[in-house]
């Protein structure tokens, strides 16, 4: 089958955790809950964007160089207060820290934290994740989405009467030049309980982020192609190369 051209406004990727609590209305983070599974569905947006996972030190003096997971590096130089989330097996509340510097080290970023100054300090945060509450992201273009909007809701085909096909688990950027929708089906196990959509304007009639819930006319059989391949299958493949 050939596919329809992708949406021209593609999802943006500042990431989130699926579920974590945001700070309360004085600023101070209230306890973070247990993310789970990160495919488990999720019935509500994620309260933290995620920016950068620091992964190492660098240099004697606190600065911490970091993977990037945001599309929009730039806005580091509109940031002042940010959030550093501790890894699930540190066990505490997210914190708030001031960002004194940065600069781009190749495709990462070096950080910068007030009152972290020395390499025992920043080893202390290697596996920490720099956050923004949900509400402070980056302004979209219009028609555009964040790809964690759209984690949590589920799809309807209006081909089908409006049957629901399955809720949104993950969003696929990598394996095609096309968004892939990764879905989970309700009542199925294995293989079957995932499903791939393309997000392609073609396919698609409604998107509301509010209410969970995305509308599409998807073609007979799509829903088989783009499964998942089973452990078979892909034996079968790769016995063919």
């Amino acid at each position: 089958m050939t596919l329809p051209p992708p949406l021209i406004s593609r999802a943006q990727r500042e990431r989130a955790p699926l579920a974590s609590e945001p700070p309360d209305s004085s600023g101070n983070p209230r306890s973070a809950a247990s993310r789970g599974a990160e495919r488990e569905p999720v019935s509500k947006p994620p309260a933290w964007t995620l920016l950068a996972r620091l992964i190492r030190t660098h240099g004697r003096r606190g600065e911490l160089v970091a993977e990037l997971l945001t599309d929009f590096p730039e806005r580091f130089h509109d940031r002042r207060r940010v959030y550093l989330i501790p890894p699930e097996r540190v066990g505490t509340r997210p914190r708030e820290v001031l960002l004194e510097n940065f600069w781009f080290l190749r495709s990462r970023i070096v950080l910068k934290f007030q009152g972290i100054d020395s390499i025992n300090h920043a080893h202390a945060l290697c596996g920490f994740e720099v956050a923004i509450p949900h509400a402070e992201r980056a302004p979209l273009a219009p028609g555009s989405v964040y790809v964690s909007d759209l984690i949590g809701c589920t799809v309807f085909d209006l081909n089908r009467e409006g049957a629901e096909v399955g809720r949104v688990i993950d969003v696929d950027r990598a394996s095609s030049s096309t968004d892939l929708l990764v879905l989970r089906r309700r009542g199925l196990r294995g293989p079957a309980a995932e499903a791939l959509i393309p997000l392609v304007r073609e396919y698609l009639v409604r998107m509301d982020v509010t209410a969970r819930r995305i509308e599409m006319r998807l073609p007979e059989g799509l829903l088989d192609i783009n499964a998942p391949l089973t452990e078979e299958e892909k034996r079968e493949t790769g016995s063919q190369r």
